[in-house]
């Protein structure tokens, strides 16, 4: 007498899973490395590389007395720029951005030259003040001559 065998989605997901052929949900994600160019008096790009470092991304720090240089060969708009600016994965990173928020830019590739959080808000990352509530604030998707709104957060919260 035959068999019927009838194999579910499910059931092809939990075979793979008992002879190893899928990724633990636990295995590290490999992220490219960031090149962070910043002053060395600033204390705040030092928390946003703590931040990033948490979040899994290897990190080269390059401390210059002056970052504006870079900011202009990069195509950082004058209105966007902060204190440290970041290279990674192709893209430009300006500012407190989120690791969360470089995640996203890393995993969707849009066609713009990178990622920027304006100044420096309470509450971005690297930017926490005891005792004192977040800054809602906007992380822009950048290129030549075009700005907009890649997402918005509160702290480490997006809204």
């Amino acid at each position: 007498m035959a068999n019927e065998f009838t194999l579910s989605r499910r059931g092809l997901l939990l075979g793979a899973a008992a002879f190893g052929l899928s990724r633990p949900a636990s295995a590290a994600e490999v992220l490219p490395k960031m090149i962070v160019t910043r002053d060395p008096n600033c204390g705040c790009c030092g928390n946003w590389v703590s931040h990033v470092k948490a979040a899994g991304f290897p990190v080269e720090v390059i401390e210059v007395a002056d970052v504006a240089p870079l900011k202009l060969k990069l195509g950082v708009p004058d209105a966007l720029a902060s204190c440290h600016t970041v290279e990674v994965g192709g893209y430009v990173v300006e500012g407190h951005v989120p690791a969360e928020a470089i995640k996203r830019l890393l995993a969707e590739r849009p066609k713009a030259t990178g990622l920027a959080v304006a100044g420096m808000p309470v509450g971005s990352p690297g930017m926490e003040v005891a005792g004192q509530a977040p800054d809602a604030y906007d992380v822009v998707v950048f290129s030549a001559g075009r700005q907009n709104v890649f997402a918005r957060y509160r702290g480490l919260q997006q809204i």
